[in-house]
């Protein structure tokens, strides 16, 4: 018997967190009644209907993504614009860990894992995530500095980050830098440049955890091999 919200994450319905709001919204069915505590326990000899389908328990798929431009990190989209998961080969049920802008290059973990998606996207576990930035605008030193040690967006302290000066074309007035976080909210290094008024042409994800795009051209994806996805794993202890 395990938990239904862990038991949907393990057929790979999404992230833990995500199945506990289908719960709470009253989409979960568990033979034929309506549940909605996060409490409640279930085996594979039940019958889970989640938003009208049945699930089932499936093998774990882990990949690594290229992720192209002008495409969406979700499973699917209401204006019809292509989806990481339409990327992949796969008749498994993948989600992506976490997310990239729709302008947004680079490495993005697809999977049906649940657990794992919950391991690498929650805060406490302080995954590093690297990125190669082009922004409009000649940078400061100063602002470098200010920007690392953690700036206020939205009421809240941004935590702490390592920002490297790549290059400055002071011909075209364009600035080109790499910024490593270890935080993965939403349009987080966009916000971090317009803090000086910096608009950000080019964003690309090289580096998840341990994990890069050696090998790839863009749109491209493999398979994890057994030790990335074990290394994965043992983030989370």
């Amino acid at each position: 018997m395990m938990r239904l919200q862990k038991y949907m994450s393990e057929c790979g319905v999404a992230s833990r967190r995500k199945s506990e709001e289908l719960i709470k919204k009253g989409e979960v069915y568990v033979n034929g009644r309506q549940i909605t505590e996060l409490g409640f326990q279930v085996s594979s000899k039940d019958e889970v209907i989640v938003s009208g389908k049945e699930i089932k328990k499936e093998d774990k798929e882990y990949y690594l993504l290229y992720k192209p431009n002008k495409t969406v990190s979700s499973v699917k989209d209401e204006k019809g614009r292509t989806t990481v998961v339409d990327l992949i080969e796969s008749k498994a049920k993948l989600f992506p860990v976490g997310r990239l802008d729709y302008d947004t290059s680079g490495l993005l973990l697809i999977t049906n894992d649940g657990e794992l998606s919950n391991i690498l996207t929650h805060p406490k576990y302080e995954i590093e995530r690297v990125y190669e930035v082009k922004i409009d605008g000649l940078i400061k030193g100063n602002e470098i500095k200010t920007l690392e040690n953690g700036i206020v967006i939205n009421n809240i302290k941004t935590k702490k980050c390592k920002i490297k000066l790549k290059k400055l074309d002071k011909n075209n007035k364009k600035s080109y830098l790499t910024v490593k976080l270890e935080e993965g909210k939403n349009h987080e290094v966009k916000n971090l440049f317009a803090y000086f008024n910096y608009k950000v042409l080019k964003l690309k994800r090289v580096k998840f955890a341990f994990l890069t795009l050696d090998n790839l051209k863009m749109g491209e994806y493999r398979k994890l091999n057994v030790k990335e996805i074990k290394d994965l794993k043992s983030l989370g202890k």
